[in-house]
């Protein structure tokens, strides 16, 4: 069996990546991300994403630097399905590490279900540490079109950061 190598970037992301991101969530989700660029053009929110070779993304993600002072919080954290335990997930998370660590922030936050173990063991690998739980809901589109109110406990995991040396602009994790 053959190893695949995947070369992966890390940009931002754009309008026009939407149209290729329906494994990232329904059309509802697609439509609060797109509300999103606008704050990432205001410099509220970085959105990234990850990319292989053809550069449509694999992977997205964001980094909130509105929601406590002085800490970078990622959120909306996606890997494309077929390509999960891959390494990506990973690589998006130092991608959008050196984007809080550019900004001169210390901290990465992020909160994670509790029914989602997988997920919380790469936050731990890459050196997050649980700090407290808190209810957390969000409207999601129903099979039918519908919107209905998903209600979850989430984990709250913090990391500090090791300011790089020297970071230029333009460099990817």
């Amino acid at each position: 069996m053959t190893d695949v190598v995947l070369e992966l970037s890390a940009r931002d992301l754009v309008h026009a990546d939407l149209a290729s991101c329906g494994w990232a969530g329904s059309d509802h989700h697609l439509a609060r991300v797109a509300e999103q660029l606008e704050r990432a053009r205001l410099g509220e929110v970085d959105y990234l994403a990850v990319c292989a070779a053809a550069d449509i993304p694999v992977a997205k993600g964001g980094v909130d630097y509105q929601v406590k002072e002085g800490v970078g919080t990622l959120w909306q954290l996606a890997v494309h399905p077929a390509l999960q335990s891959c390494g990506i997930g990973a690589f998006l998370v130092q991608a959008a590490e050196l984007r809080i660590r550019n900004r001169g922030l210390r901290y990465a936050e992020l909160a994670v279900e509790e029914g989602n173990p997988r997920a919380r063991a790469l936050y731990e690998r890459l050196g997050y540490v649980a700090y407290d739980r808190q209810p957390d809901s969000w409207d999601e589109q129903a099979p039918d079109g519908s919107l209905r109110r998903y209600e979850t406990v989430c984990t709250l995991m913090r990391k500090e950061l090791v300011q790089a040396a020297s970071v230029q602009p333009g460099d990817t994790a």
